[in-house]
């Protein structure tokens, strides 16, 4: 699995993007979310845990529940301001 992060996702955690296999039970977004979370603690917790996080699995806009699977891009992206 491919990991992206955008902007200011990128910026606060440090890191363009990753592969790593699917970790074991994880089959939505949101688990992964919740896997990153723990597994690598603040601020990947804070960054990704935002309500307001954008996601897209395969470069389609998804919503937290949307199912991943070992082969797939999963990219997160901070929420998007107006101006």
């Amino acid at each position: 699995m491919k990991l992206v992060y955008f902007a200011s996702v990128r910026e606060q955690l440090g890191i363009e993007g990753e592969t790593l296999s699917l970790p074991l039970g994880v089959t939505t977004v949101a688990g992964l979310v919740e896997w990153l979370a723990v597994s690598r603690g603040e601020p990947w917790a804070a960054v990704l845990r935002d309500q307001r996080l954008l996601c897209a699995v395969n470069q389609e806009m998804c919503s937290l529940e949307a199912a991943v699977s070992d082969n797939d891009e999963v990219a997160f992206f901070p929420p998007v301001t107006g101006g």
